[in-house]
């Protein structure tokens, strides 16, 4: 099957085996929804869901100094629960890689999203990120492919933010 084929969230799927990764963080969310079960059934990886996207922050420091490559999925609004934890990765130059799913972005019909979302790329910056955008599915494999590489390869704090044109705005019933 193509890459133009196959669904962006295979394509971040294997492009996430091809690269070891072997510990998936993450606290549910509808944008990684597809993402998660393909984890969860792996037996190449393990899933591990958190109460809170903080939580993830530690583990992958753990599963650097285990040994292992990890990543964390969460929801723009997750990054707000890990500012004081995000420093971490550049103090102690691990490699972080975190796969973003964006609220309060385009077509947005939540209000309250709005803020996170908008801030999510100027407070991973700011506390050592590497930041990349993808609003297009042809551009998510190579893009989570050098996230990857710049992770685990420079010991950097690496994010991929999946904006809301890729995965498209949440709707309750009102077009």
């Amino acid at each position: 099957m193509s890459a133009a084929a196959t669904d962006w969230r295979e394509q971040i799927f294997e492009t996430l085996k091809a690269h070891d990764i072997r510990q998936v963080y993450y606290v549910p969310d509808a944008g990684h929804s597809r993402l998660i079960e393909l984890c969860q059934t792996s037996n190449a990886m393990r899933a591990i869901v958190l109460t809170t996207e903080e939580e993830a922050m530690a583990g992958t420091l753990g599963a650097w100094l285990g040994g292992e490559k990890s990543v964390t999925l969460m929801q723009s609004s997750g990054v707000g629960n890990c500012i004081n934890m995000l420093g971490l990765s550049k103090t102690l130059r691990y490699p972080m890689l975190m796969l973003i799913t964006m609220r309060g972005d385009f077509g947005e019909m939540n209000p309250w999203q709005n803020a996170m979302g908008q801030a999510t790329p100027k407070v991973l910056e700011a506390a050592g990120c590497i930041v990349f955008s993808v609003e297009r599915a042809e551009e998510v494999q190579p893009t989570v492919h050098a996230a990857t590489n710049m992770a685990f390869e420079g010991n950097q704090a690496v994010a991929v933010l999946l904006r809301q044109k890729l995965i498209g705005a949440k709707s309750f019933g009102k077009d």
